[in-house]
């Protein structure tokens, strides 16, 4: 289907076909008129772009709701690993300093959760389990945007009962939030949640989302899993080493504190909507060949 919108500078065309969801997404977009420069820009910044709105009516199909689901029961079981190690390291240590073999264990905890939580819901929802990925893929056009809020609402309640089920099985311990070192600004934070939210966004896209990844995809999982573990090593000491602002909202909210929440909002979105740009738009965007200039005719 084609839609033309008129414009000063020239005619804007949409080409908007369905995707393998069953979603209606614009599929490329031209200006005629390419004897401006100002309309030859136009153009090559628009024709990366596939934008996927999606409707309320698909977002609650019986796939979407088994999807929202799923999201829900893996991103659960993630956290309550994820901050269960923080708990017990806390617990071992007479809530110690994190020290580097802490650290370690930590990092390990997750990526091993995240490994497995990534693996059981794949076939179902595509394992986003986080905010910042679900984001990424929205932007290359990977989910449309009103299921991708659903699987927000998901993977937040995910966290959420998490963080109270660790509050009772563990008898009323704390449950830890994240927060900046001692000595760095929001700012720094902010800015090392972008790099390292970025990276794994890019390695989701890169093993997961790419159309040509082959078999490549079938390691996925643990490819996942292993960038959220290495960059809980390199940030864990600074921001924390967040990259999802599900795991940070949980225990913000049984904790009460939200002082520092705002950041692991902030770096994580920014990131993945980041690499989803680069990724999904730039790359997998060139993999797909516009029409001839006589299809404009």
């Amino acid at each position: 289907m084609e839609l033309e919108v008129n414009m000063s500078m020239g005619t804007l065309v949409l080409f908007i076909e369905q995707d393998t969801w069953g979603q209606m997404v614009v599929a490329c977009v031209r200006v005629r008129d390419d004897g401006d420069e100002g309309v030859t820009k136009l153009q090559r910044a628009l024709k990366m772009v596939k934008l996927t709105i999606g409707s309320i009516g698909d977002s609650f199909s019986a796939v979407s709701v088994k999807s929202y689901l799923a999201e829900f029961i893996a991103t659960l079981l993630f956290v309550f690993a994820g901050v269960g190690s923080a708990i017990a390291y806390g617990k071992l240590t007479a809530d110690a300093a994190l020290d580097p073999a802490g650290l370690v264990a930590v990092a390990i905890a997750h990526a091993f959760a995240l490994f497995v939580g990534v693996s059981i819901a794949a076939n179902i929802s595509g394992g986003h389990l986080n905010p910042a990925v679900t984001f990424g893929l929205a932007i290359g056009g990977n989910i449309t945007i009103i299921t991708g809020l659903f699987y927000w609402i998901a993977q937040l309640l995910g966290s959420i009962v998490a963080c109270f089920l660790l509050q009772f099985v563990t008898g009323g311990l704390a449950v830890p939030t994240h927060g900046v070192a001692s000595g760095m600004s929001s700012i720094q934070g902010v800015v090392f949640e972008i790099i390292i939210t970025f990276a794994l966004v890019y390695t989701v896209y890169a093993t997961a989302a790419d159309p040509k990844k082959g078999s490549l995809g079938t390691i996925a999982p643990i490819a996942i899993g292993f960038i959220v573990g290495a960059n809980i090593l390199a940030a864990g000491a600074f921001s924390g080493g967040s990259m999802n602002p599900a795991r940070s909202f949980g225990p913000a909210v049984v904790s009460g504190d939200f002082s520092q929440n705002w950041i692991y909002w902030v770096g994580p979105l920014i990131g993945g909507g980041l690499a989803g740009f680069i990724y999904g738009d730039v790359f997998i965007g060139s993999y797909d060949t516009l029409p001839t200039s006589e299809d404009y005719a």
